[in-house]
C-alpha cells in the first residue's frame, strides 16, 4: 500500500511539473536549459522545455495507467530525473530564478532533491519484499 500511494503521489508531482512546463512556467523554465543542450539536441530552449513537460505528463499517466509495466516505468522516471539534473546544476551555477526557485537556497535544495526523486521513482515502482507480500495476502 505505501508503494501504491507513493507511485500515485509521484504521478501527481510529474503531472503538475509537466503542466507547468507546458503552460504557466514555460517561459521561466527556459532559463534552466543549458546552452550546450540546445547545441547537442538542435532544439531551441522552448522546444526542450515543451518536450520535457510532455515527457513528464506521459510518465505521470504511465505510472497509473500501466501497472504491469510499473518497474520499467519507474526506471524511465528515474532516468528522466537524471537526464534533467544538468539543468538544475546550470540554474544553480548561474543563479537565475525560475518558477518556485527564486533564491540560491531553493536552487541548492533542488539539487539535493534530485537523488531523492530518483530513489522515490525506483522504490515506488518496485515490488515489495516477499515477506511484506505474504502479510498483505
Amino acid at each position: 500500500m505505501p508503494r501504491t500511494v507513493s507511485r500515485w503521489a509521484l504521478a501527481v508531482l510529474l503531472a503538475a511539473a509537466g503542466l507547468g512546463h507546458l503552460s504557466w512556467g514555460r517561459r521561466g523554465f527556459r532559463i534552466t536549459v543549458p546552452d550546450w543542450a540546445t547545441r547537442l539536441s538542435h532544439l531551441d530552449k522552448d522546444a526542450i522545455v515543451v518536450a520535457s513537460g510532455a515527457v513528464e505528463v506521459m510518465l505521470s499517466v504511465a505510472l497509473v495507467a500501466l501497472p504491469k509495466e510499473r518497474k520499467r516505468i519507474g526506471w524511465a522516471v528515474a532516468a528522466f530525473f537524471v537526464a534533467v539534473f544538468p539543468g538544475n546544476v546550470h540554474q544553480w551555477r548561474t543563479g537565475r530564478s525560475a518558477p518556485l526557485l527564486d533564491t540560491d537556497r531553493r536552487r541548492f535544495a533542488r539539487l539535493l532533491l534530485q537523488p531523492v526523486l530518483v530513489v522515490w521513482a525506483l522504490w515506488g515502482t518496485s515490488s515489495p519484499p516477499i515477506r511484506a507480500r505474504r502479510r498483505c495476502s
